[in-house]
């Protein structure tokens, strides 16, 4: 949702009061972000139950889910950092702008996830006898955290962030393989070339990536997650943190779905780790 059209939209069937809330909105929309809803109710010079009911107009369920869709909206920003950071942004403001943006990104990213597909990529993976995780670039400390997350599951688990050896791993793979490639543009064609050769050898190949894209085209079972990020204008912030948090949906349902007696397994892993830490 575009907060900001949406106002522009629908301002005529607003309330005086509720005009004067988008007004005071639509002049500096950076502010509002940042602002509270008494803070705001009072530069508009209206009542914080009349904010409220300025955002249910807009089919939000309240101020702070409002301020979530405004800071996605608000997209003039500095290439290559991040779209929300202006030029002239503080640490307070910039900082502030990346939780906003982080927060907003990944709510739309839980409405947009397909549970029926998270339910088969488990399915995939627990019946696997070897589990692999490719990325490249950002997408790379994504694979080595789901490499990281499954290594405790007893079970094969391998993390490549170099091509060739992804190549050599799909080269090798088989029916009971199941590759995971992460990638948010899914264009990137090494890739795309490397789910056809695993494909090729029977391996099931599960790709986090946007929909529709080439590599999800390659790919048998797609993860897509409605992050708005332009990666090649920006670096990618919200994009990862969405990507890691699908990763440990997908870790969690893997421990849920072994039982009981892979729970004390786990524990067992975990209290084999204690000598290694100091006394809290």
């Amino acid at each position: 949702m575009n907060i900001l059209e949406k106002i522009s939209q629908v301002q005529n069937s607003f309330s005086k009061s509720e005009r004067k809330v988008a007004d005071v909105i639509i002049a500096s929309p950076e502010t509002a972000i940042h602002s509270s809803i008494a803070a705001l109710a009072k530069a508009a010079d209206v009542s914080e139950p009349t904010v409220n009911r300025f955002c249910r107009r807009l089919e939000t369920k309240g101020f702070p889910d409002f301020k979530l869709h405004l800071a996605q909206t608000i997209a003039n920003g500095t290439p290559y950092v991040s779209r929300h950071v202006d030029v002239d942004d503080g640490p307070d403001a910039y900082s502030a702008k990346i939780f906003e943006s982080i927060m907003a990104a990944l709510d739309d990213a839980r409405k947009s996830l397909d549970i029926v597909k998270v339910n088969k990529a488990v399915d995939y993976l627990t019946q696997a006898k070897h589990i692999s995780f490719f990325g490249l670039g950002s997408s790379s400390s994504v694979a080595h955290d789901a490499q990281y997350k499954f290594f405790r599951f007893n079970i094969p688990v391998s993390c490549f962030d170099d091509v060739l050896m992804q190549r050599i791993n799909c080269i090798n793979a088989n029916d009971s393989h199941v590759i995971v490639i992460i990638s948010h543009t899914g264009r990137t064609k090494s890739l795309v070339e490397i789910a056809n050769i695993a494909r090729s050898n029977d391996a099931i190949v599960i790709g986090i990536t946007s929909e529709d894209s080439p590599l999800a085209q390659a790919s048998n079972l797609v993860l897509s997650m409605d992050v708005p990020e332009d990666t090649d204008m920006y670096m990618p912030m919200a994009s990862r943190i969405a990507q890691l948090a699908l990763i440990d949906i997908l870790a969690t349902g893997f421990t849920l779905r072994r039982g009981d007696k892979f729970m004390q397994n786990l524990k067992r892993v975990k209290d084999g780790l204690k000598d290694s830490r100091y006394e809290k």
